[in-house]
């Protein structure tokens, strides 16, 4: 008779890791991939950590890795509801009954969004040149957001500001949780005490 398959299980590290990383924009969120994509290898030089939680290739940011399974649930599962803040620049200027509607909760195609929290903001003075460069359009004014959210799904701040008309041009994740991107330059890890 066969066996099921069992997965392994990672031995619990007696002293955890856990990694802050500043995602550039079209980096993937693994250690593998094809052969013409940048991954996490090429820029993070720490054993046995493992993403916690996702971040788009297209989007840029906070993300963090660690080795402790644990600590990865307690920061991805949205069953902790770890808040996650954003800095998103939108097409247009987005109309109060439009940011009212976010911080209300959205109908996605998968379900009514959880309400966000939401302001309208300057442009960050702490923003790194993207590669590539956001399009600009002079006949079209774009507006920064700060968006924060307690669930985690797939693109889901891209899918709110496209429901409300206003299409995601820049996102940049600035806060998972209590754990901040603060002064980390772009594409630099920084191991913090856990």
């Amino acid at each position: 008779m066969l066996r099921p398959y069992a997965k392994k299980s990672r031995p619990k590290p007696t002293t955890p890791t856990l990694v802050m990383f500043n995602k550039p924009m079209n980096v993937l969120c693994q250690f593998t991939g094809e052969e013409h994509d940048i991954t996490l290898a090429q820029f993070i030089n720490v054993a046995n950590v493992y993403p916690a939680g996702r971040l788009d290739k297209d989007s840029e940011g906070l993300l963090l890795l660690t080795d402790d399974g644990g600590l990865q649930a307690r920061i991805a599962s949205p069953k902790f509801k770890m808040p996650k803040t954003y800095y998103v620049l939108v097409e247009g200027e987005p109309n109060a009954a439009a940011l009212t509607l976010l911080r209300s909760g959205v109908q996605l195609k998968d379900g009514v969004t959880k309400p966000a929290q939401v302001s309208i903001v300057a442009e960050p003075t702490w923003l790194w040149p993207r590669t590539p460069p956001v399009r600009i359009r002079k006949n079209i004014q774009d507006t920064w957001l700060r968006i924060t959210i307690s669930e985690g799904r797939n693109r889901q701040v891209r899918r709110m500001t496209a429901h409300i008309g206003h299409p995601t041009l820049r996102l940049i994740r600035t806060q998972i949780g209590p754990y901040k991107l603060a002064d980390l330059a772009c594409g630099e890890y920084r191991k913090i005490p856990v």
